[in-house]
Order: structure tokens, then C-alpha cells, then sequence
């Protein structure tokens, strides 16, 4: 299976490629980014690639995985969405982060929206869930502004999370 590119209205949507390591790297290692993305640890380079090959086997298993978003027109890396499936989950997790000067306009919830149409219309998956900090309320306004709901308050990986989902359901009386 391969992971689509997907336009929307100011975003293309780019299946990770190897590519796209060093402009990942520098996205993943800014301080406001990876303050919640990377609970603050600035990943090296092995990281980020790691991460980005993780991605592509990902979608080569499953087809969930991680898209570039590039802004439209200019083709500037905007940040990145997509869905991952985390060992022992049968529902993908969205995940998403944008450039700090990208904040703020929308595009989060942009992005994220085509990530949930091709994870309920192609992966026929029957929930989707998203995890952030909570202190991050950006990220949590992005999830229910998507229609998420709150599921709990708890340890995901050991860190002090919140848990929202959309189930197909839900989407389909919206």
C-alpha cells in the first residue's frame, strides 16, 4: 500500500521520504516544537531518520503513516501530519505539528481533516485516536475543533497525557 499525496485547500500533503530527514530534523529540534512534540529532548539526526523510515514501513504494513505538509502555492514545509499505529492499538493515532510561524491559521485542523477522510475512507478504521500534553491547549482545540472527543486523562508512555477520538460513527451524524 502507498501512502497518497493529497492537496487541500493550502496544504499538499507528502508521503515521508527519506528526503525529508534534514528539514525534519530542524522542524523536530525547534524549542517550540518539540516542547511538546519531543517533551523537550532534542533528537538527533539518527532520530529523526529513524523516525521517518519508521513512517514508510509503517505505511508499507498498514497503510497509516506520516505526510510532509508543504504550503500551497510555495511548496514551503509547513509541518507534518498523518496517522500511526502504535504497537498493540487497533486504531491509529493522529499526530501532527507545525512550524511556529504556521501557527495559528488554521492549518493543523486542515491537515488533520484529511488524515481522518483517508483514515475512515481508506483504512476503513473504525476510530482514530490523538494524544497531547495537557498543558497543550493549542493541540486540544485542533482536536475538537476535528470533533474529537475527550476519552481520559492518564500515562500514555509514561508521560501525563489526554486522549481524544472520533469514531466513524460519530463523523458520519456530523
Amino acid at each position: 500500500m502507498m501512502l497518497p499525496r493529497v492537496e487541500t485547500a493550502r496544504l499538499t500533503l507528502v508521503p515521508f521520504s527519506l528526503d525529508d530527514v534534514d528539514a525534519l530534523h530542524r522542524l523536530w529540534t525547534d524549542p517550540d516544537v518539540r516542547r511538546y512534540l519531543w517533551d523537550d529532548v532534542v533528537i538527533s539526526r539518527d532520530r529523526a531518520e529513524e523516525t521517518v523510515r519508521n513512517s514508510i514501513e509503517s505505511v508499507e504494513r498498514s497503510g497509516a503513516g506520516l505526510w510532509v505538509a508543504r504550503s500551497r502555492p510555495g511548496d514551503e514545509l509547513v509541518g507534518f501530519c498523518g496517522l500511526m499505529l502504535r504497537a498493540g492499538e487497533a486504531a491509529p493515532e493522529l499526530m501532527y505539528g507545525l512550524a511556529k510561524p504556521w501557527w495559528g491559521r488554521g492549518l493543523a485542523t486542515e491537515a488533520s481533516r484529511a488524515a481522518l477522510e483517508y483514515a475512515f475512507g481508506v483504512l476503513g478504521a473504525g476510530r482514530v485516536t490523538a494524544v497531547t500534553d495537557p498543558p497543550n491547549v493549542a493541540s486540544v482545540r485542533v482536536m475538537e475543533r476535528l470533533g474529537m472527543r475527550f476519552v481520559h486523562r492518564g500515562t500514555v508512555n509514561g508521560l501525563e497525557s489526554v486522549v481524544y477520538e472520533l469514531r466513524c460513527e460519530d463523523l458520519a451524524r456530523s
